[in-house]
């Protein structure tokens, strides 16, 4: 964006002299009287007048004109040309999902599972900036998108997340240390595991705490979110023998995943239905701001000059007309 300025802008009050004379010019025609007598008018009264006599106040507008760009030439005009440079640093979040049996209870809805990808899909379509990684996990785990900037396909592969990818089961600690090795060799400042489960760990050869540990040394943060109404719900799963329905308690273990963001500087939630689960992903998107950082550079260009030739040029002019063809009478 070009805008123009001035270095000396005080000396633009000097064009309010302009006013007083002005004012005497014309206070000077009006007592201007005739230098030599005739006997009588009658024989100039239908003279016709030259083209000189309209123009006789040149020289003064032009002395006029020159002085008020003597005056812009003082006050040193300048273009500003500012330009903002933008640097965004986004953040790597790789988002750890249970899609575990106990996933498909309907005390949200439709279920759990589809519940948490809905809203997680949400969450990464507001983190345009940074880069985003989903690992799964029930008995086993396993990254089903790696840490990428393409959010349209991140979102594809979340989109086919589903009960029976892996086998059944709650292995959180092998879940969390997933997550952590996408993250260990990031270049990122901020690098953040979002950890959704129901249950408590009851598989894997990892023990939770060791991944928080893990988790920390490398300065990953871990936010952790047990989902769950406080009730019993009840869950219809696909068996190799057909659909079985169970029930599904809303305890589980909450100690452990607390003690896991504590120990990573992350953060506990508890989500009870759809809306909570909102706000809470919602709470880490405020809490996780990717950095933005403006660099201004402005150049700036005197424009002075051309005030100063033009004003020259208008000065000669005027000296020429008022010595030659405008020339008056002593």
């Amino acid at each position: 964006m070009m805008d123009v300025v001035y270095a000396n802008p005080k000396y633009l009050f000097l064009l309010l002299l302009l006013i007083p004379l002005i004012v005497w010019y014309v206070l000077k025609l009006r007592k201007m009287q005739a230098t030599f007598k005739l006997s009588s008018t009658f024989a100039l009264a239908k003279a016709p007048a030259t083209i000189r006599v309209y123009l006789r106040h040149v020289p003064f507008v032009l002395r006029m004109i020159v002085i008020a760009l003597i005056i812009i030439v003082l006050a040193r005009p300048q273009s500003v040309n500012s330009s903002d440079i933008s640097n965004s640093e986004g953040i790597d979040i790789v988002m750890a999902l249970d899609i575990s049996g106990t996933m498909m209870a309907q005390d949200f809805s439709p279920t759990r599972l589809e519940a948490a990808k809905k809203v997680a899909a949400e969450f990464i379509n507001d983190r345009k900036n940074d880069k985003i990684g989903l690992v799964i996990f029930g008995g086993e785990s396993f990254t089903q998108c790696p840490l990428t900037t393409d959010h349209r396909i991140l979102l594809n592969l979340l989109g086919e997340v589903k009960f029976g990818m892996i086998e059944d089961g709650t292995a959180i600690g092998l879940g969390l240390a997933n997550a952590v090795n996408r993250l260990k060799d990031s270049k990122s400042k901020s690098r953040v595991v979002i950890l959704l489960t129901d249950g408590s760990n009851n598989a894997g050869q990892i023990a939770p705490l060791t991944a928080a540990e893990l988790a920390a040394s490398y300065g990953i943060r871990v936010y952790t979110i047990g989902i769950g109404s406080r009730g019993t719900s009840t869950a219809r799963i696909m068996t190799p023998y057909g659909m079985q329905t169970m029930n599904v308690s809303g305890d589980f273990d909450e100690r452990t995943l607390t003690e896991i963001a504590g120990i990573t500087d992350g953060k506990y939630f508890r989500a009870t239905d759809n809306t909570s689960l909102k706000e809470i992903y919602d709470d880490i998107n405020e809490m996780e701001k990717y950095h933005i950082s403006v660099n201004t550079v402005t150049k700036r260009k005197e424009l002075y000059m051309s005030f100063a030739v033009l004003a020259l040029a208008l000065l000669g002019l005027e000296l020429v007309l008022r010595r030659t063809w405008l020339r008056n009478i002593p």
